[in-house]
C-alpha cells in the first residue's frame, strides 16, 4: 500500500503513491507531509497551491539524489475548508466527491490516459473501467518541476459530504455504492 492520507481539522488530504518499492510510499508520505506548512484557519487556494509546487520540489530533490527512490511520485487530492468554501487542490487520479441532496458528484478530473480519452468522448465510463491502461496518470508530483494542480473552490451547505479517495476505493466500487454508503 502506497497510499498516505492527511486528517487535520480543517484540512484532509489523499496521496497515492507510484514507483514501485518503497519510493511510492515514500512520495506519498512526503506530499503529505508538506501540507503540514498550511494552516487552515487563515490558509486560502494560493497557500494550499503553494505547499503542493513544494512538495513537489521535495520530491523530485529526493528521488534524483537517492537512486532507490529514481521515479518516485504521487497523485494529491486535498481539501481545505474555510467557513461555507471547500477549496479542492488535486494532481492525479485520485478523487473529490462532493454529495449534496442525495446526488454524489465527482469535482475532479482524472489526469489519466483514460480520463483524457473520456472527456474527449472517446470512451464512455463502462469503457475507462475496463480500460487496460486506466492506471496510466498524466499527471503527479514528483513527474515535472513545472506543476500547477487543478484548484477547485466550491460553496458547501449543510447536509453536504465530501469524500476524497484514491484509486484504490474507486477503481473497486462503483459511483452507485459510493453514493449509496455516505447517503446512510
Amino acid at each position: 500500500n502506497e497510499d498516505s492520507f492527511l486528517l487535520r481539522p480543517g484540512l484532509y488530504a489523499v496521496c497515492d503513491g507510484m514507483g514501485g518499492a518503497r519510493a511510492g510510499e515514500v512520495a506519498s508520505q512526503m506530499a503529505c507531509l508538506g501540507l503540514l506548512s498550511v494552516d487552515p484557519a487563515s490558509a486560502d487556494a494560493e497557500a494550499l497551491r503553494e505547499a503542493i509546487i513544494k512538495a513537489n520540489t521535495a520530491i523530485i530533490q529526493r528521488s534524483t539524489s537517492e537512486s532507490e527512490l529514481l521515479g518516485m511520485g504521487t497523485t494529491l487530492t486535498a481539501a481545505l475548508l474555510t467557513d461555507d468554501t471547500l477549496l479542492i487542490a488535486h494532481v492525479g487520479d485520485s478523487r473529490a466527491y462532493l454529495m449534496r441532496e442525495g446526488e454524489l458528484a465527482q469535482v475532479t478530473d482524472d489526469h489519466s490516459w483514460v480520463g483524457e480519452m473520456m472527456r474527449r468522448g472517446e470512451l464512455t465510463h463502462e469503457q475507462a473501467a475496463r480500460h487496460p491502461h486506466r492506471s496510466v496518470i498524466t499527471k503527479a508530483l514528483g513527474t515535472d518541476m513545472v506543476l500547477d494542480p487543478d484548484m477547485l473552490e466550491l460553496t458547501v451547505a449543510p447536509g453536504d459530504r465530501v469524500l476524497i479517495c484514491s484509486d484504490g476505493l474507486t477503481g473497486m466500487v462503483s459511483d452507485e455504492i459510493i453514493a449509496q454508503v455516505l447517503g446512510k
